[in-house]
């Protein structure tokens, strides 16, 4: 039974982390100092500064630039715990492991490895949170990157997030039908079935989904609205960071 609740409480714990990770919006509807930045300059921007990040070799210029992106955090209304938690898991702590073979031959290059990452995930997740999905996307296609490209992240951002509902959904189901003791081989003849069911629920909802597009005079050209206008702002910002690109 305990291990039962623990596997329950772990499955919907990290479904809940990876919406709240992925698809909340809540920091880009916040009046801060990165959300009032038009999407387009904000995408150049953060680029030019990733690039740049990866080109740096020297420990305290990464810490620099990682204390920038703490301070942009805080003047944009971030609360830092909430963006340490979205920076320190997975990618850094991974870049860490990687590295602890190469600190036992150089110490700085490994530091530096490692900061570069983490700096770079700071930034493109500052990119995320602070920017409404659809307005990224729109900002993509304003540079001319490919239609398809851009629509099937889209759909692709809507298809994950259904598809935790669907796992929480089932995983209650099931749970709610069998109890929580359950033989390991009929759990694996249900999650074979679930597997099944999922892709034949995932075809059907495909075929919909294109004909509700098409009902809706989809022609093969997705049409973005957007109400963009660059401001002063935006211009002092490029400004700035082009100087500080320039300068290091």
């Amino acid at each position: 039974m305990r291990s039962n609740n623990f596997v329950q409480r772990s499955l919907n714990d990290s479904l809940t982390f990876l919406k709240e990770l992925i698809f909340s919006e809540e920091s880009a509807q916040r009046q801060g100092f990165l959300q009032s930045l038009d999407p387009r300059i904000k995408l150049i921007t953060f680029l030019l500064l990733i690039v740049q990040i990866v080109l740096i070799k020297s420990i305290l210029v990464l810490i620099y630039f990682y204390l920038c992106s703490l301070l942009l955090a805080k003047i944009s209304k971030i609360n830092l715990f909430y963006f340490l938690k979205r920076t320190w898991i997975f990618i850094p702590l991974f870049a860490v492991l990687i590295a602890i073979p190469a600190a036992l031959v150089n110490l700085a290059s490994a530091i530096i490895f490692v900061l570069r990452v983490l700096t770079c995930v700071s930034f493109a997740v500052l990119l995320s949170i602070t920017t409404k999905h659809f307005e990224l996307l729109s900002a993509l296609r304003f540079f001319k990157v490919p239609q398809i490209f851009v629509m099937t992240l889209g759909i692709c951002y809507r298809y994950i997030f259904l598809f935790v509902e669907i796992i929480q959904q089932t995983f209650v189901a099931i749970n709610s039908r069998v109890g929580r003791l359950l033989h390991y081989q009929s759990g694996q003849k249900i999650a074979t079935w679930q597997i099944s069911s999922l892709w034949q629920r995932s075809v059907k909802l495909n075929e919909e989904v294109y004909q509700a597009m098409l009902s809706r005079g989809y022609s093969g050209n997705a049409l973005a609205w957007n109400n963009f206008r660059f401001k002063i702002l935006d211009w002092l910002w490029l400004v700035a960071v082009v100087i500080t690109i320039w300068i290091i």
